[in-house]
């Protein structure tokens, strides 16, 4: 039987390396894509993601389950780390991603990713969050709730915001775009 993240963390935080490792491998993964979705910065992120987990093995007693899963404590350390990182560095440069086969598409495809990543990195930071949390990393909203520390009905009427503004963003950017090209 596989073992529930509470029980890999509290084996971790006795000391059980495998425990850890095992949480490391379930978890890094959405960490590093969050802290990549909130800077833009494939070097911060897989500092934030390192910086994460470290912080898991000396504050992970903190974890309480009836506050949310270990999953969002994981996403409200790296939120904390994020924010004192962003205020020393506010200034991230985005990473290129490398395409495939067909080169049009593939530049096609790049360019459309590259709109929604500045526009998402457009959005005020607790906006950002709610829409990096709830729409790219499928938490749900209780998750991000308990992640940013903030009541459910914040996360929601941020996310109604959020996604509203992107979507403001998004249209201006493709109608620039079509207005360029024409």
């Amino acid at each position: 039987m596989m073992a529930t993240d509470p029980e890999l963390l509290e084996r971790a935080l006795a000391g059980q390396e495998q425990a850890f490792a095992e949480l490391y491998r379930r978890r890094q993964g959405g960490v590093y894509r969050f802290a990549l979705q909130m800077t833009g910065s494939v070097v911060v992120a897989e500092d934030v993601t390192q910086e994460t987990f470290l912080t898991l093995l000396t504050r992970g007693s903190k974890y309480d389950a009836a506050r949310g899963t270990v999953s969002a404590f994981l996403y409200g350390i790296a939120r904390n780390l994020l924010l004192r990182r962003l205020e020393r560095d506010p200034g991230t440069e985005l990473e290129d991603f490398a395409g495939a086969e067909d080169v049009l598409e593939d530049l096609t495809r790049r360019e459309s990713i590259e709109l929604v990543r500045r526009a998402v990195l457009s959005l005020p930071g607790p906006f950002r969050e709610v829409v990096v949390l709830c729409d790219l990393q499928d938490c749900s909203y209780e998750e991000a709730a308990a992640a940013l520390d903030c009541p459910l009905g914040t996360v929601r009427s941020r996310l109604n915001r959020g996604r509203s503004m992107l979507a403001r963003k998004l249209r201006g950017v493709t109608s620039k775009v079509v207005r360029s090209i024409v």
